[in-house]
């Protein structure tokens, strides 16, 4: 009788994932994530006027024929746990919610992986990127005048991305390389790219990858212009001969 068992090799360039987590659209777990995929649902939403008022948008930006009022969001970005991870009211107000939701998944995946970053043995790194700082722009600086300059190496500190890697590395006692990296589009992917190098190189035994956008307001639509990227009708149609471009969003 044949064996038709598989075997397993393992040698010193293999990588195995152990752990993830994710929030993007639609999908709060892996889980949710997975299943939308499966089941092709599209989550991006569209907005009422009502909405868009709330997030300051003018009502004759509303009523122009070109402004889509389309829209992929993340649910409770601002339900930071401030105190589980060490932070007065006061820094969470003023840090980046890229950059505490960042952490707050980073912790998650290692949870996830069933690993305690501040009991584990080796060492730890984590490669990663952030979008455009739209908090620090429509929140932060939105009719403040910031003239204390430890106010401003605060903000600076908080709202930075060259931080994003290094805060988690400090929260989550990571002894890893801790290297924030800006790609654009594929900051995720090259950061993927980088951690699987730093693993083969032996400068860490595990390590953390992956990318964070949250857009402040999340809920604002946008303006269709012939021959820019952005959809025509609020729908994203990959492969599709109906495609008409894409639609940004937070994840």
């Amino acid at each position: 009788m044949e064996d038709y068992s598989i075997k397993q090799s393992i040698d010193e360039f293999d990588i195995a994932v152990i752990g993830m987590e994710c929030r993007f659209p639609g999908a709060n777990n892996i889980s949710e994530y997975w299943m939308n995929l499966k089941n092709g649902v599209e989550s991006i939403i569209q907005l009422n006027d009502e909405e868009l008022e709330e997030s300051n948008v003018s009502k004759e930006t509303i009523k122009q024929s070109n402004y889509i009022k389309s829209v992929s969001i993340i649910d409770d970005v601002d339900k930071f746990d401030a105190h589980f991870f060490g932070y007065s009211p006061k820094e969470a107000a003023m840090m980046d919610p890229q950059q505490s939701l960042f952490l707050e998944l980073a912790w998650h995946a290692l949870e996830n992986a069933g690993y305690d970053s501040e009991q584990y043995d080796g060492n730890i790194g984590i490669f990663a990127g952030a979008n455009f700082n739209f908090y620090l722009i429509n929140n932060i600086l939105k009719g403040r005048n910031v003239l204390n300059s430890s106010d401003i190496f605060f903000m600076q500190i908080s709202n930075d991305k060259d931080s994003l890697t290094t805060r988690i590395a400090y929260k989550l006692n990571l002894k890893g390389p801790a290297v924030t990296l800006q790609t654009a589009c594929s900051t995720s992917l090259v950061a993927i790219h980088y951690a699987c190098q730093s693993l083969l190189n032996q400068e860490c035994d595990i390590v953390l990858a992956g990318g964070i956008t949250v857009r402040i307001p999340q809920k604002i639509g946008y303006f269709y212009q012939p021959e820019m990227i952005l959809s025509k009708d609020g729908h994203c149609r990959p492969f599709d001969m109906d495609a008409s471009g894409t639609i940004f969003g937070s994840g």
